[in-house]
C-alpha cells in the first residue's frame, strides 16, 4: 500500500513538473509573438517546426545583443532625412537609380546606428529585433532593388519598393524611445495607417526651424505626368523633435 502511495506521489510531481514546463514554453511562445509581430509568424511557416523557429528568433536575440546600436545625432538625422528627400526627388526621371540610392542610404543608417551591414540577410535578421513590423517590406524592397539591376523590374515595382525602403527609414530616424517598433501599439498603429491607405502616395517632409511641410511625391507608372495628392491624414511623428524632419507616409 505504502508503495502505491509513493508511485502516486511521483506520477503526480512528474505531471506537475510537467504542466509548469508547458506552461513555460508557451510564456515564452507568447513573449516571442509579441516582441516579434509579423516576423514571428514568418519565421514558423517557413521554418515548418515552432520550436525551431523560436530557436532562430531567440538566436538573433542574442546577437543582437551583441552590438551597440544608438539612436542618431541630430544632425546625422537631419542629414539623412535631407538625403532621402533628394533621392525621392530623383524617383520622378531616374527611378531605377534611386531605388538602389535608397537601399544605400538604409544601409549607411543602419551602419551609423551600429548595426553590422556585411551581409544581407544576417543584417536584416538582427534589424527584425528591433523593427519587427517593417523588416518584411526590406527584404521584399531589396528583392526588387536586385531584380533591378537585371533590369527585370518595373518602375511601378521600383515605386513600391521605395515606399518600403522608407517605411523602415522612418523607422530608423526615430530618436530612441520615440519609434513603437516592436511593440503591440506600434503594429496597431501602423495596422490602423495601412487600412486607411495601402500604399501611401506622398510624404510630408517637416521643413527644421519649424518652417511649414513640404510634400514629396512619387510618380504613377501608368501617368508619369500627374502628382499624387497627399493622403488626407499626415503620419503624426510621437515626439516633438522629430517633426523637424519627418520622413513619414
Amino acid at each position: 500500500m505504502a508503495t502505491l502511495i509513493w508511485v502516486v506521489i511521483a506520477i503526480v510531481v512528474v505531471v506537475a513538473v510537467a504542466l509548469v514546463a508547458v506552461a513555460a514554453r508557451k510564456r515564452r511562445s507568447a513573449a516571442l509573438r509579441d516582441r516579434f509581430g509579423p516576423e514571428y509568424d514568418r519565421v514558423v511557416e517557413s521554418s515548418g517546426d515552432q520550436r525551431a523557429a523560436e530557436a532562430e528568433l531567440r538566436d538573433r536575440e542574442r546577437q543582437r545583443a551583441q552590438f551597440d546600436v544608438e539612436p542618431l545625432p541630430e544632425a546625422a538625422r537631419l542629414r539623412f532625412a535631407g538625403e532621402w528627400r533628394e533621392l525621392q526627388e530623383r524617383f520622378v526621371d531616374e527611378p531605377a537609380p534611386a531605388a538602389a540610392a535608397a537601399d544605400a542610404l538604409v544601409t549607411q543608417v543602419m551602419e551609423a546606428r551600429g548595426y553590422p551591414v556585411r551581409d544581407f540577410d544576417a543584417q536584416a535578421d538582427l534589424v527584425s529585433v528591433d523593427h519587427p513590423g517593417t523588416v518584411e517590406d526590406y527584404r521584399f524592397a531589396h528583392a526588387v532593388q536586385l531584380r533591378s539591376q537585371a533590369e527585370q523590374a518595373s518602375t511601378e515595382d521600383l515605386r513600391e519598393a521605395l515606399l518600403r525602403y522608407r517605411s523602415l527609414f522612418d523607422e530608423l530616424l526615430r530618436p530612441e524611445g520615440n519609434g513603437a517598433a516592436g511593440t503591440t501599439a506600434g503594429r496597431e498603429q501602423r495596422a490602423a495607417a495601412q487600412a486607411e491607405a495601402q500604399v501611401p502616395e506622398a510624404s510630408a517632409v517637416g521643413e527644421a526651424d519649424g518652417l511649414q511641410a513640404e510634400a514629396d511625391t512619387l510618380p504613377d507608372a501608368a501617368a508619369p505626368d500627374t502628382e499624387y495628392a497627399a493622403p488626407d491624414t499626415e503620419y503624426a511623428a510621437p515626439a516633438a523633435d522629430y517633426n523637424d524632419e519627418q520622413i513619414g507616409r
